[in-house]
Parts: C-alpha cells; structure tokens; sequence
C-alpha cells in the first residue's frame, strides 16, 4: 500500500465514487421542463414535478405546467435570439460573476492544494502536515452531504449566509492564531472552513447559477460561472506559494476574510432566493421579462 506505488493508490480509490455516482445517474429523471419543451410531454412533465414537489398540491403543479408551456412558445418566437451580454441579462450575470469570484477568494482551493505547507508553517512536521490533510478531505466529504441534504430545505441563499459565517470564524480565527502563534488552534479551523465552504458555496454555486439565468442562456451562464472559478483558482494557485513567503500568514487569512465579509454582505443585500422558485418566476423576480 506504500511504497512507490502510493500514489497509484490514491488516484485508484478515486474511481470507487465516480462509479458509485455514474451509477446513480441512471436513477435521475428527465428535468420537467425539458420533457415539455423538447419531448413534447407535458404530462411527464408533470408526472417529474409531482415528485420533485410532493407537497405542492394539483393545481399548484398543473400552473407550473403552464407557465413551461407559456415560456417555451414564448421564446420560440424570439428571433434572432437576444444577445448573452445584455442589459436585461445583467443581474444574472452579475450573480453567476460574482458567486464563482467569491468561491476562489474564500482561499479554498489555496487550503486544499497546499493544506501540507499551511500546516508546515503551524509547526506541523510533514508527516503530521499530510495525515492533517486527510482530515480535510474526510471533513469535506460528510459537510458536502450534510450541504446536499440542506439546500432544499434552507434554501441557497440561507446555505451562503451560514457559510459565509462560518468562513469569517473560521479565517479570522486562524489569521488570531498564526498572529499570536497559537499554533494548536489551526488545525480546528481549517477544518471548520472547510466545512464552512462544503455546506455553503460548495453545495451552492451550480445549482444557484443554473436558476438565475432563462433556459435559452442558461448554458452560456453555466460556461461563464465555470470561466470565472477556475481562471481565479488557477490564478490563485499560481500565486499563493509566491504570497506565502512575502506575506505573514495571518495577512493572507485575514485577506480571505475580509473577502468573505464582502461575500455575506452581498449575500444579504444583493442576493434573491431561488429555492423553490421556478425558472418563469425567477425572470419576473430578476426583471428580465418584461
């Protein structure tokens, strides 16, 4: 299990998960609005909303039915199709911006690639700094659940409220602690900031810029989103090493969470929720129909 062959290992156990999940993939059902749009069934349609929406009575689902039904005649009839990069696109565009910016200047990917040299600098001895990281996957892990199994019971915007708490506790105590060198306190908050990110803007960031944005772009908002967190996580990689041996590592913390006090209050003042709220009803909240 050790040895040279360690790290074959550790990229084999990958492939336990990624079976699991491709196996409960074929367990999915079809999304309700493409069965109506593409299929041209809406009574699968409704069927699929029945089970997404137990509680909602008949009638609720069968006006969720025809507000499908409304949109997609609607934007069949938009031709040439409205430009991506529009004013009535602007406040999807800032959201799906924004959240994917927020999400790699929280520091996370920071932790997680170079979590060894973090605990490095607490004092840790390697072989203490690389078991350490392995609590930082396993505590991953259970929060990503523990998020999964609470957006649609709090809600997106609630998730990032809690999480953006959770990231300023968590950053501001570990900057205090590399500050004073109080080195024993570490290892307790990176793992509550990972925590804080896998039930918040980990479980949240896809999910949330798929619901702002009108099925004819939402694609084009997907690919945005995506463009934004990994050009600022590769950004980030590639410089962290760097700022670690200019900066004190209570100035970089304390950067993440000045950065994550910026995020709740954005959250709170600029932020809709989209729990529960069906495409149609999230274009007439964000002002895109008209």
């Amino acid at each position: 299990w050790g040895g040279e062959n360690a790290w074959r290992w550790m990229l084999a156990v990958e492939a336990v998960p990624a079976l699991i999940f491709t196996a409960m993939c074929f367990s999915l059902p079809f999304s309700p609005r493409w069965l109506i749009a593409v299929k041209k069934d809406p009574a699968a349609g409704m069927s699929v909303l029945k089970q997404l929406r137990p509680e909602a009575s008949d009638d609720d689902v069968q006006k969720t039915v025809d507000e499908i039904v409304a949109s997609v005649r609607a934007e069949s009839d938009l031709t040439p199709a409205e430009p991506f990069w529009s004013r009535r696109l602007f406040t999807p565009i800032s959201i799906a911006f924004l959240v994917a910016f927020f999400n790699q200047l929280s520091g996370i990917n920071a932790v997680l690639y170079f979590s060894p040299r973090i605990f490095e600098l607490a004092g840790m001895g390697e072989q203490a700094a690389l078991l350490q990281s392995i609590g930082i996957g396993v505590t991953n892990l259970i929060f990503t659940f523990v998020g999964l199994y609470l957006i649609d019971r709090l809600g997106r915007r609630t998730l990032l409220l809690i999480g953006s708490a959770g990231y300023v506790l968590s950053l501001g105590t570990c900057a205090y602690a590399f500050q004073s060198e109080t080195f024993s306190i570490v290892p307790a908050c990176i793992f509550a900031f990972i925590a804080a990110h896998a039930m918040g803007q980990g479980a949240v960031i896809w999910v949330l810029i798929s619901e702002v944005f009108p099925n004819e772009h939402r694609a084009a908002g997907q690919s945005l989103g995506s463009f934004t967190h990994w050009i600022f996580a590769a950004l980030l990689t590639l410089v962290f090493p760097a700022v670690v041996e200019t900066f004190h590592p209570a100035a970089i913390f304390g950067f993440f969470c000045f950065m994550m006090v910026l995020q709740g209050l954005w959250v709170i003042t600029m932020l809709p929720e989209t729990k529960g709220i069906s495409l149609e009803q999230m274009e007439a909240k964000l002002g895109i129909r008209v």
